[in-house]
């Protein structure tokens, strides 16, 4: 009877068919991928190779060439003692600027954000759909408009060419966008929770401390990614609000690079470049699943 059973099935491997490992599909999407990463990975190569090489190797012209000689005494120079106008300090006096702008920087607009788009989530008050339409709007402005009512602003505060005043620009600027993202995720958690802990009594901040933040950490990493890279990597702003003896590095590295005194050593100029993006790439390397994670439920919902 079991024969008579099977007699209707074709003969033949049962499950899914075996895909070919060289399928034209997947040969077209590996060399984009291929081609791709290899658009990206060769100026870093360039860089990488060049710092670390001699100016006599520099000279014969073959930049892809790996060094012949390797040598680390470019990066020692950009960092502690490369001229930058009339100083010849490096860059490390850029980096603790850019520290001392970054973490109070990061910490204040984070902290700011999160409790604005906590309210405007759940704690509908009046007028509070025109004051996010505000803020919002205000996400789009171009900085450059602003330029010149901020300098007239921080020189009546006395704040203007101080670490302060800069902090304050950074703060501000990143308000309106941080805001957006964390009133986004909020929303996207559920609201039953929300009611639950009402009915138990708890209040704002209550809420915000207990269940809001321990189930947020996606959206805090995207904030302070954001906001790492965007204060780390400015140089609009640090030019025109820090001040000379508060210059962040980018400013320094900028002024290293285009220095006119003496012969142009391209091997300290890519060094100084590598040491001023490493900040932003240990951040996004450290936390970057975390940071898709985020963007995904902070930017769908509205």
């Amino acid at each position: 009877m079991a024969e008579g059973a099977l007699a209707g099935f074709a003969p033949g491997p049962l499950g899914p068919r075996p895909k070919r490992p060289f399928a034209p599909k997947t040969i077209m999407l590996y060399g984009v991928l291929v081609v791709a990463a290899l658009y990206y990975l060769m100026p870093l190569y360039v860089m990488v190779a060049t710092s670390l090489k001699g100016m006599p190797e520099i000279r014969l012209g073959n930049i892809f060439a790996p060094p012949l000689e390797i040598t680390f005494a470019p990066w020692v120079k950009a960092w502690d003692s490369a001229c930058t106008g009339l100083y010849c300090e490096g860059l490390k006096v850029g980096f603790w600027n850019s520290v001392k702008i970054l973490v109070p920087g990061v910490i204040i607009s984070i902290a700011i954000a999160s409790v604005s788009g906590y309210a405007l989530s759940y704690w509908r008050f009046r007028g509070s759909e025109v004051f996010f339409t505000i803020l919002l709007f205000g996400a789009f402005i171009p900085y450059q408009v602003l330029i010149y009512p901020i300098v007239i602003l921080l020189r009546e505060l006395g704040m203007f060419g101080s670490l302060p005043g800069i902090t304050l620009v950074h703060t501000i600027f990143g308000m309106p966008i941080l805001t957006l993202l964390f009133r986004n995720y909020f929303a996207s958690i559920p609201v039953e929770l929300f009611k639950a802990a009402r009915v138990d009594g708890a209040a704002f901040w209550g809420i915000f401390l207990k269940i809001m933040v321990p189930m947020s950490l996606p959206i805090f990493v995207v904030a302070t990614i954001i906001q790492v890279t965007g204060i780390w990597n400015d140089f609009l702003f640090g030019v025109i609000y820090a001040g000379t003896k508060n210059f962040p590095m980018t400013v320094q590295l900028n002024n290293i690079v285009n220095s006119t005194q003496g012969v142009k050593e391209y091997n300290v100029n890519m060094a100084a470049t590598i040491l001023t993006g490493l900040v932003p790439l240990v951040v996004y390397f450290v936390s970057g699943k975390l940071f898709v994670r985020g963007m995904a439920a902070g930017a769908v919902k509205g």
